[in-house]
């Protein structure tokens, strides 16, 4: 009885739950399909055995997952229904009770030969985020730490829907409070756990990195152990995935906590924005220029303006026409009040050319100074600590209601006449237009996702 399920069929436990049938086994501890013969409905029953298998983190985490489920209230996860110790001839453990979902596990669902859109993955996603949502929400927040595709269940699928989203199996959760003042049991499974929780830390971000791993298996029917990997970041194995769904993935999948999804919220807002923008990038381009500096309550952009801020026409028509006229005028004046022709004379030979130096030396040096706070959007140029010369007048924030992504086209001027495409990221405030350029689209593509996240505004293309 001790290494087979096969003993405990018909068993009846406490004088009320019959046992009929094995559903799931681990190390010390077996799960079964029961009927409560008091109200004659199937339940689940999961036994801790005293055997030699036995150890008393076992029992620690068993008992937490008892008391955890007691204190939960969500339809999409199991109802807690009893627990007691039990004493067979042969057999002495504890055992938890709860509620039964008739449905296949998600692993289950892959395995048969179900395939998934892109639309299908995005209401799963939202489901298991809204469940972990309710988790991480709680006082203290609850971490699964061992979510994985055995462990969701779908009922009620159809050809058109997900259908409904349970997540079961708490044997290895921890409420952030648990693990405070003692030594930490590394649980979960390997491909599903992200760095951290091997080093005996978990926290919210674990889950989603385990919700993200999920979801390459979803796509893939591969897990993800035996995908390969970069410097420990799980490779995506499927080509056909659109641009913005592979950087959902890649961000809550990231290894550094930095880099991943921090919270549920924030994950579940890039989800909501996939067909809207292409995702939050998270990392500077390698090699860009730009400097960007994020704060709670304020953006600062600094771009290199690689432009002539004068069209040469212009400038040529102001240093041999224009200038001169005014120019010799008040030399002459200066003089006759100085009565020193040649202390004025130098500016004279000089001046005319301001326009064209400036051209230089803003191509060289100039910058752009984007910044956003909670109160206003200020846009002007720079030359070393030097702000003059606004862009667009200063708008109040509340009036930003627009982000903008324009590619025009524009033939080359060099020899392969090759039509060219400018890239412009726009800031609409009402009726001003806040512009910003770049020749990269990985710069753009990285400004745009910051900018979105943090305007809280989609990105129109």
């Amino acid at each position: 009885m001790q290494n087979s399920g096969s003993g405990f069929i018909g068993q009846v436990l406490c004088d009320r739950y019959q046992i009929e049938k094995q559903l799931g086994q681990k190390t010390g501890r077996r799960t079964f399909l029961a009927i409560d013969l008091q109200t004659e409905l199937p339940v689940v029953i999961k036994l801790l055995i005293f055997n030699n298998e036995f150890i008393w983190d076992d029992l620690k985490l068993f008992e937490r997952e008892a008391e955890t489920l007691k204190h939960l209230d969500l339809p999409a996860i199991p109802r807690y229904l009893d627990y007691f110790e039990f004493d067979l001839p042969n057999l002495k453990g504890f055992a938890l009770v709860q509620t039964y979902i008739d449905a296949p596990s998600l692993e289950e669902v892959v395995s048969s030969g179900r395939r998934f859109t892109e639309s299908d993955l995005q209401a799963f996603a939202t489901s298991v985020l809204d469940i972990l949502n309710y988790l991480h929400s709680l006082q203290p927040p609850v971490i699964h730490r061992d979510l994985k595709p055995s462990n969701i269940l779908l009922a009620n699928r159809s050809g058109n829907s997900i259908g409904e989203v349970y997540l079961v199996d708490f044997g290895s959760v921890q409420n952030v409070a648990a693990k405070d003042g003692g030594t930490m049991t590394v649980v979960g499974t390997y491909g599903y756990m992200p760095m951290e929780q091997f080093g005996g830390k978990t926290v919210p971000a674990s889950d989603l990195y385990s919700l993200g791993a999920t979801l390459i298996y979803t796509l893939s029917g591969t897990h993800p152990a035996d995908l390969p990997q970069d410097d420990g970041k799980i490779q995506i194995p499927v080509n056909n995935l659109s641009k913005s769904w592979r950087r959902w993935l890649e961000t809550i999948t990231e290894v550094s906590l930095k880099k991943r999804f921090p919270d549920v919220s924030t994950a579940k807002s890039a989800l909501a924005r996939l067909d809207e923008s292409d995702l939050i990038v998270r990392e500077k381009p390698y090699g860009s220029k730009i400097v960007l500096t994020k704060k709670a309550d304020e953006i600062e952009i600094f771009i290199p303006d690689r432009r002539f801020p004068i069209g040469w026409g212009i400038a040529i028509v102001l240093s041999l026409f224009i200038i001169p006229i005014p120019l010799t005028l008040a030399t002459v004046l200066v003089a006759q009040i100085l009565n020193n022709y040649l202390f004025v004379a130098l500016p004279t030979q000089l001046l005319p050319f301001a326009p064209i130096v400036y051209n230089f030396i803003y191509y060289f040096f100039g910058k752009l100074y984007l910044q956003i706070d909670g109160q206003q959007i200020s846009f002007y140029k720079q030359i070393g600590n030097f702000r003059f010369g606004k862009q667009v007048p200063t708008s109040p924030r509340l009036n930003i209601d627009r982000l903008v992504y324009n590619l025009k086209p524009h033939i080359n001027k060099g020899k392969d006449k090759r039509p060219l495409l400018t890239k412009e990221i726009v800031i609409y405030a009402g009726v001003r237009e806040y512009r910003i350029y770049s020749n990269s689209e990985a710069e753009c593509e990285w400004l745009l996702a910051e900018l979105s996240e943090y305007l809280d505004l989609p990105v129109n293309r």
